[in-house]
């Protein structure tokens, strides 16, 4: 029978991942004010996005298989206490060069967590439960974003200091836990090749590998809709239809990653390709809808819209995340994990970054028009593989039943 320190530390780690994967998205609903404080530019602004996911992915190439190696609980308290140190440092910002080196550093301890956290929960798994590890890996980070953004966004809007108060507190909750991780028990056994880990590189295990590549699409999909959302819808309710309150942007927010945890736990007893399915169909259908609206000055439509983009972007991330860590061993969990957090994250940033260059020239409008087309396109594509693969299973499931029928035949011919 499991122990009750197994069970707290179980609970411990996902506490851990909720406030980690929540403080990312805190800065969001502040970008206003400091634009405005500090008189920066869209631009300003996307480059300070782009940094943070920079850092991230940079410190997963490197360092995604490192707890593999060290154990779990070495890297949660370092990514911990970074993490808190980049919080701090966001209380006393001062310009755009401070804004950028906290996002740095942000990133690069999100980056040490995210995977290590992923895998020490699934290393911690509850006894009872046993799948709740996988479902929590993919449902924790959409509430958490939720979380942060509408948080962050209510203490802008009616909190006192609104430039310090939010990341006060997620940085004592963060203090805490970390401080509560001694009672976590370590799974990992350390084993020689550290060093060697820390060569930048994309870690897929053999037997993950086409599965991954068959998914990756999705993973696209869904992330590059979260960047969406966090980077430039929450804009259109400014540049199209006038409403500047904070508190708004991030419950716009909220909707499509509130909604997507909603549907990452709602799935957990779903067939995992139904559940793909069902993913990649929302996220083709979300920002057609989404998109639409705004074009149509619908502030109704558009809510609409992202509670459908929710869907996919829960059931689009949730369903493969399920499906890749059924195929891990645990000597492999966290390099897997982080090769699935690299792709996501390039997904989540690299548009972003390409639709705040473009915008000055083309506009707002029509450019998250060409942001949507890319999630449509990248979800089709996905769709399409997943028949294939589907048919082409079927057409072997059904090769196989004539062979066995042959020689069943062959054999009452033989008795005969």
């Amino acid at each position: 029978m499991q122990s009750a320190r197994g069970v707290a530390g179980f609970w411990i780690l996902a506490a851990m991942l909720f406030v980690a994967m929540a403080s990312s998205s805190v800065p969001s609903p502040i970008y206003p004010v400091y634009a405005a404080e500090w008189q920066l530019t869209p631009l300003m602004l996307t480059a300070v996005f782009a940094i943070y996911v920079a850092g991230l992915l940079v410190t997963m190439l490197v360092a995604g298989r490192l707890s593999d190696h060290v154990g779990r609980k070495p890297v949660l308290v370092a990514g911990g206490l970074l993490l808190v140190v980049s919080l701090v440092l966001f209380t006393g910002a001062d310009g755009f060069v401070a804004l950028v080196v906290d996002r740095i550093v942000q990133g690069v301890a999100v980056g040490l967590l995210i995977g290590a956290l992923g895998a020490a929960l699934i290393d911690n798994s509850l006894e009872r439960h046993p799948s709740l590890a996988g479902v929590l890996n993919g449902a924790v980070p959409p509430f958490a974003l939720a979380t942060g953004a509408v948080s962050s966004g209510a203490l802008v809007e009616w909190g006192p200091a609104p430039e310090q108060l939010v990341y006060v507190l997620f940085g004592a909750l963060l203090l805490l836990l970390v401080a509560a991780l001694f009672v976590v028990p370590e799974r990992v056994t350390r084993r020689p090749g550290a060093l060697r880990s820390l060569r930048p590189t994309v870690s897929v295990p053999r037997a993950s590998r086409a599965l991954f590549r068959g998914v990756a699409g999705a993973l696209v999909a869904s992330w590059a809709l979260g960047g969406l959302f966090l980077s430039l819808v929450p804009s259109a309710l400014g540049a199209v239809f006038g409403i500047h309150d904070h508190f708004a942007a991030g419950a716009l927010i909220a909707v499509v990653t509130g909604v997507g945890g909603l549907t990452g736990l709602a799935i957990q007893r779903l067939d995992t390709r139904r559940s793909l399915f069902l993913g990649l169909v929302a996220l083709i259908v979300g920002p057609v809808v989404t998109v639409s609206f705004v074009f149509a000055h619908s502030l109704p439509g558009l809510v609409v819209g992202s509670a459908i983009a929710g869907v996919g972007f829960g059931a689009g991330f949730q369903a493969p995340l399920r499906m890749l860590l059924a195929t891990a061993a645990p000597t492999h969990r966290a390099g897997l994990l982080s090769s699935v957090y690299v792709v996501s994250y390039l997904a989540f940033g690299v548009p972003a970054v390409v639709a705040g260059l473009v915008e000055p020239a083309f506009g707002f409008v029509p450019v998250l028009a060409g942001y949507g087309a890319f999630i449509v396109l990248a979800a089709a594509i996905a769709l399409v593989l997943q028949l294939v693969a589907r048919d082409a299973a079927a057409v072997e499931e059904r090769a196989a039943e004539a062979v066995e029928r042959t020689a069943t035949g062959s054999v009452r011919t033989v008795a005969e």
